[in-house]
């Protein structure tokens, strides 16, 4: 169990971060392939597919990010840390971290991993140990995360507006209390399920950023000097009712009412076809209606538009999906 002391001040500071980071993921995502789901809290749906068709293959996929994965947990401060979500920057500042930083974190995994020659190079903090780490981990996302990343961005999405939501109806308060499935409030401590040690962690004003992630099964928290803590928190997990379609089929129609169930997760109009299995003109048809009828929203972005639900369509999905 985490315990989290807050003061006033700390509760006036809590921010949580739009998106995932993409480098944190990637060394969640290693690691997942490499134990699978192990931690407190239920892995995501559909992941256990994912690493079945992947996993065989992570150590030429990984490179040395599969060596840079702590055996006894945790992980390296580079990846909890970068200040930006975006791989390229992030890979950048973890290769950019000066030696001694580097050495240190190194020096913390088992000596089987320490004495790999990649490692030794990064350990010392060369140019080529350098040029490995982002060259590996650049081609591990490309490889093997970038067909999850837009699934990824729209569970955020979907994240952000559910937090977004819990804030304006119940406050902080309310966002500690819901954030995550066995976590819960008792002002001014928040326990946070952890396989870890019992550990208190004072914030002494510093703030909170909450970090969410596809990947992460355990939570993670780290500081740097004069910032605020860092919190990794897993993305919220829809149960994904199947029934949508046969209990709203009657008032919205079959299909209508199966577009409106496939944006339980925010998608563009061509997402949402392949995800019901029609064409593109019928999914854009469907999606005015809903629209229309005040149960998705849909937004430009860039040229595609992305539907989302609103309150009254989840609401509508989860009454209509609701066991009797």
């Amino acid at each position: 169990m985490l315990r989290i002391h807050f003061t006033e001040a700390d509760l006036r500071h809590i921010t949580i971060a739009p998106v995932p980071n993409a480098l944190l993921e990637a060394a969640l995502s290693v690691r997942y392939l490499r134990t699978g789901p192990t931690g407190t809290v239920r892995p995501r749906p559909g992941l256990t597919q994912w690493r079945k068709a992947v996993a065989r293959s992570v150590a030429p996929r990984a490179g040395v990010l599969l060596d840079l994965d702590p055996r006894q947990g945790g992980l390296l401060d580079f990846f909890i840390h970068p200040p930006t979500p975006e791989l390229r920057a992030g890979i950048e500042l973890a290769a950019a971290t000066p030696a001694e930083e580097l050495s240190a974190e190194i020096a913390f995994l088992d000596c089987r991993a320490r004495e790999t020659v990649q490692l030794r190079e990064l350990a010392d903090g060369t140019s080529k140990g350098r040029q490995i780490l982002a060259r590996d981990t650049l081609r591990y996302f490309d490889s093997t995360l970038a067909p999850l990343w837009p699934q990824m961005q729209s569970t955020a999405v979907a994240d952000r507006a559910l937090r977004a939501e819990t804030v304006l109806r119940g406050g902080v308060d309310a966002l500690l209390a819901t954030l995550v499935p066995g976590w819960y409030w008792q002002s001014p401590t928040w326990h946070v399920s952890s396989s870890c040690d019992p550990t208190d962690v004072y914030l002494g004003g510093q703030g909170l950023t909450l970090v969410p992630s596809y990947f992460a099964l355990d939570p993670m928290y780290m500081r740097r000097p004069d910032q605020p803590w860092i919190l990794t928190y897993p993305l919220h997990a829809d149960e994904h009712p199947t029934h949508a379609a046969d209990i709203l089929g009657p008032l919205l129609g079959r299909t209508r009412a199966a577009v409106l169930a496939s944006l339980r997760h925010p998608a563009t109009t061509t997402e949402t076809a392949d995800r019901v299995g029609i064409s593109a003109s019928s999914a854009s048809e469907h999606t005015t209606i809903l629209r229309n009828a005040g149960l998705i929203t849909t937004t430009r972005t860039g040229t595609a538009v992305l539907h989302a639900l609103t309150p009254l369509g989840t609401a509508l999905l989860h009454n209509g999906t609701r066991p009797t």
